[in-house]
């Protein structure tokens, strides 16, 4: 059974699911919030959608990734601030 037709989803939302899974600071615990698909589910989705190296490749960065998980962040409330933040000037990082 598709994870599209046991949530009832339509593309547009796949789709969203699919971008917001991608993104390394979007939380497991947030697409479960907007969509009600648990982490399980939404692995299942992406290995449905994507070729099968992409999904290896997001599959191996999301393991080791720590944001993907809300108990695991080092950080609990607002966004994640890099140090380099105040340095950054329209996307370029300006001489030390």
């Amino acid at each position: 059974m598709k994870i599209q037709d046991k949530y009832s989803l339509s593309e547009r939302s796949v789709d969203r699911i699919i971008e917001m899974a991608w993104e390394d600071r979007t939380t497991f615990d947030a697409i479960y919030d907007q969509f009600g698909i648990p982490e399980k589910d939404v692995i299942k989705l992406m290995r449905q959608e994507m070729k099968l190296s992409s999904w290896k490749m997001w599959r191996k960065r999301v393991q080791s990734r720590g944001t993907k998980h809300a108990a695991k962040r080092t950080f609990k409330k607002g966004k994640f601030k890099s140090d380099l933040q105040r340095i950054i000037s329209m996307n370029k990082i300006s001489k030390r």
